[in-house]
Protein backbone atom coordinates (compact mmCIF):
# COMPACT_ATOMS: atom_id res chain seq x y z
CA UNK A 1 0.00 0.00 0.00
CA UNK A 2 2.88 2.34 0.78
CA UNK A 3 4.26 1.96 -2.76
CA UNK A 4 0.85 2.84 -4.23
CA UNK A 5 0.88 6.11 -2.27
CA UNK A 6 4.44 6.89 -3.32
CA UNK A 7 3.66 6.44 -7.02
CA UNK A 8 0.34 8.29 -6.75
CA UNK A 9 2.05 11.27 -5.13
CA UNK A 10 4.83 11.17 -7.74
CA UNK A 11 2.28 11.03 -10.57
CA UNK A 12 0.31 13.97 -9.21
CA UNK A 13 3.51 15.98 -8.60
CA UNK A 14 4.77 15.36 -12.14
CA UNK A 15 1.39 16.34 -13.60
CA UNK A 16 1.24 19.53 -11.53
CA UNK A 17 4.74 20.49 -12.63
CA UNK A 18 3.83 19.74 -16.25
CA UNK A 19 0.66 21.80 -15.99
CA UNK A 20 2.53 24.72 -14.46
CA UNK A 21 5.10 24.92 -17.24
CA UNK A 22 4.66 25.97 -20.82
CA UNK A 23 6.92 23.25 -22.19
CA UNK A 24 7.16 19.51 -21.95
CA UNK A 25 9.19 19.01 -18.79
CA UNK A 26 7.95 16.05 -16.74
CA UNK A 27 5.36 14.31 -18.89
CA UNK A 28 7.70 11.33 -19.43
CA UNK A 29 8.14 10.86 -15.70
CA UNK A 30 4.38 11.08 -15.23
CA UNK A 31 3.98 8.20 -17.70
CA UNK A 32 6.61 6.19 -15.83
CA UNK A 33 4.94 6.93 -12.49
CA UNK A 34 1.56 5.84 -13.89
CA UNK A 35 2.93 2.48 -15.04
CA UNK A 36 4.71 2.02 -11.70
CA UNK A 37 1.49 2.90 -9.87
CA UNK A 38 -0.36 0.21 -11.80
CA UNK A 39 2.43 -2.26 -11.00
CA UNK A 40 2.19 -1.32 -7.30
CA UNK A 41 -1.58 -1.87 -7.30
CA UNK A 42 -0.92 -5.40 -8.59
CA UNK A 43 1.71 -5.87 -5.84
CA UNK A 44 4.78 -6.06 -8.07
CA UNK A 45 8.07 -5.93 -6.18
CA UNK A 46 9.47 -2.45 -5.59
CA UNK A 47 12.59 -3.14 -7.67
CA UNK A 48 10.33 -3.94 -10.64
CA UNK A 49 8.37 -0.72 -10.08
CA UNK A 50 11.63 1.26 -10.20
CA UNK A 51 12.73 -0.56 -13.37
CA UNK A 52 9.34 0.15 -14.96
CA UNK A 53 9.50 3.81 -13.95
CA UNK A 54 12.97 4.30 -15.44
CA UNK A 55 12.22 2.20 -18.52
CA UNK A 56 8.87 3.78 -19.41
CA UNK A 57 10.23 7.28 -18.74
CA UNK A 58 13.22 6.63 -21.01
CA UNK A 59 11.18 5.03 -23.79
CA UNK A 60 8.59 7.83 -23.82
CA UNK A 61 11.35 10.45 -23.75
CA UNK A 62 13.21 8.94 -26.70
CA UNK A 63 9.98 8.24 -28.61
CA UNK A 64 8.80 11.84 -28.33
CA UNK A 65 12.19 13.58 -28.54
CA UNK A 66 11.88 14.60 -32.23
CA UNK A 67 8.53 16.24 -31.45
CA UNK A 68 9.94 17.97 -28.38
CA UNK A 69 12.92 19.26 -30.32
CA UNK A 70 10.63 20.58 -33.04
CA UNK A 71 8.45 22.40 -30.50
CA UNK A 72 11.41 23.90 -28.62
CA UNK A 73 13.21 25.02 -31.77
CA UNK A 74 10.19 26.76 -33.20
CA UNK A 75 11.21 30.29 -34.02
CA UNK A 76 9.14 33.16 -32.74
CA UNK A 77 6.78 34.13 -35.48
CA UNK A 78 6.66 37.72 -36.58
CA UNK A 79 3.53 39.57 -35.58
CA UNK A 80 1.82 42.25 -37.60
CA UNK A 81 2.75 44.67 -34.83
CA UNK A 82 6.43 44.22 -35.72
CA UNK A 83 5.88 46.07 -38.96
CA UNK A 84 5.74 49.40 -37.08
CA UNK A 85 9.38 49.13 -36.00
CA UNK A 86 11.41 51.76 -37.84
CA UNK A 87 8.34 53.75 -38.87
CA UNK A 88 7.73 57.40 -38.12
CA UNK A 89 4.93 58.29 -35.71
CA UNK A 90 3.40 61.46 -34.35
CA UNK A 91 3.23 62.00 -30.59
CA UNK A 92 -0.43 62.51 -29.61
CA UNK A 93 0.15 62.81 -25.86
CA UNK A 94 3.39 64.06 -24.30
CA UNK A 95 5.63 61.11 -23.55
CA UNK A 96 7.03 61.20 -20.02
CA UNK A 97 8.46 57.96 -18.66
CA UNK A 98 8.50 59.25 -15.09
CA UNK A 99 4.81 60.22 -15.18
CA UNK A 100 3.96 57.08 -17.15
CA UNK A 101 2.18 59.02 -19.87
CA UNK A 102 2.49 59.17 -23.61
CA UNK A 103 1.03 57.91 -26.83
CA UNK A 104 1.80 57.99 -30.53
CA UNK A 105 -0.25 57.48 -33.66
CA UNK A 106 1.06 55.08 -36.27
CA UNK A 107 -0.96 54.38 -39.42
CA UNK A 108 -4.13 55.59 -37.69
CA UNK A 109 -3.57 53.38 -34.62
CA UNK A 110 -2.80 54.90 -31.22
CA UNK A 111 -0.11 53.14 -29.17
CA UNK A 112 1.06 53.74 -25.63
CA UNK A 113 4.63 55.00 -25.88
CA UNK A 114 7.76 55.41 -23.80
CA UNK A 115 11.04 57.03 -24.75
CA UNK A 116 14.22 55.05 -25.20
CA UNK A 117 16.41 57.70 -23.53
CA UNK A 118 14.05 58.77 -20.69
CA UNK A 119 13.81 62.35 -22.05
CA UNK A 120 10.23 63.68 -22.37
CA UNK A 121 8.89 64.29 -25.88
CA UNK A 122 6.17 66.88 -26.43
CA UNK A 123 2.90 66.24 -28.30
CA UNK A 124 3.14 66.92 -32.02
CA UNK A 125 6.75 65.81 -32.36
CA UNK A 126 7.77 63.14 -34.83
CA UNK A 127 9.45 60.02 -33.47
CA UNK A 128 10.89 56.78 -34.79
CA UNK A 129 9.68 53.46 -33.39
CA UNK A 130 12.69 51.54 -32.07
CA UNK A 131 11.05 48.45 -30.59
CA UNK A 132 7.95 47.03 -28.94
CA UNK A 133 7.90 46.01 -25.28
CA UNK A 134 4.63 44.34 -24.37
CA UNK A 135 1.89 46.71 -25.53
CA UNK A 136 4.10 49.82 -25.62
CA UNK A 137 6.29 51.17 -28.36
CA UNK A 138 9.69 52.52 -27.43
CA UNK A 139 10.47 55.61 -29.45
CA UNK A 140 13.32 58.01 -30.21
CA UNK A 141 12.82 61.62 -31.24
CA UNK A 142 13.78 62.39 -34.85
Amino acid sequence: MQNVIIWAVALVAFLIIEGATAQLVTIWFAAGALVSLIAAVFKAPFWLQIVLFVGVSAVTLFATWPLVRKIRNRKAESLNADRVIGQTAVVTETIDNIEGTGSVKIDGVVWTARTADEAPIEAGAQVTIERIEGVKVIVKEK
